[in-house]
């Protein structure tokens, strides 16, 4: 594990690289993050991640039924965890996660979620910019308005007004908690496609409308974030 500091004073940041671990270490360190954070003294944080062996996540309060299948998830060693966050299934594989957490003073004073995710998802949009994709939050969709913030049972299958779209396919999914003045967030940024490695283990239909940086022709972007 790598942990830093970057900057001083309210604009430092804490920059936590864990690498990849099992689904219970991870879910365990972003939860451990946000019960330690004390929001009158605590750096902002940045924690990223990745997924070792692939896991799946489940929302705060969803339930397995209808989404999962348990029983053949333990069989072939695939753990199942919930996050502390809420939205819909995820199935973290080739990916790499990120976890933010701060005050809404650490980031301008933002008060509302809506602004906050776009605040937070910013970061987001200027890698993938950088890397050459068009990306854009999916309220601001050039196509027009979409069926947005709809429930889902799984992550992607769903569209929440800052969810990143490259070409009208989502990339990613984000999630925030806010409790105590404190804001938690994380999300994926996939690098290979792995709903085809998931539908063996799931009960409910798989969306076609996620992608990934290899998709959209970034391999070597992929590799060197894997």
């Amino acid at each position: 594990m790598r942990s830093e500091d970057r900057g001083s004073g309210s604009k430092g940041w804490r920059l936590i690289d864990t690498g990849p671990l099992d689904g219970p270490s991870n879910m365990a360190l972003d939860e451990a993050l946000l019960t330690c954070f004390d929001p009158g003294s605590s750096l902002p944080v940045l924690r990223l991640y990745g997924w070792n062996p692939p896991a799946f996540s489940l929302g705060r309060f969803q339930q397995p039924n209808g989404v999962i299948d348990l029983e053949r998830c333990a069989r072939a060693g695939i753990p199942v965890v919930r996050r502390v966050t809420g939205g819909g299934c995820i199935f973290h594989a080739e990916e790499l996660t990120y976890s933010i957490v701060c005050t809404p003073g650490q980031i301008s004073d933002i008060v509302g979620v809506k602004e906050s995710f776009r605040r937070l998802c910013g970061f987001l949009l200027l890698a993938y910019r950088r890397l050459g994709l068009s990306p854009y939050f999916a309220v601001d969709s050039p196509a027009g308005p979409a069926r947005l913030g709809e429930r889902t049972a799984l992550c992607f299958a769903g569209t929440e007004a800052y969810d990143i779209l490259v070409a009208g396919r989502k990339l990613g999914g984000n999630a925030q908690r806010r409790t105590r003045g404190i804001i938690f967030q994380h999300g994926s940024i996939p690098l290979y496609p792995a709903l085809s490695q998931a539908r063996p283990y799931l009960r409910c239909a798989v969306p076609a409308g996620a992608t990934s940086l290899a998709e959209e022709g970034f391999t070597m972007a992929a590799e060197v974030l894997k």
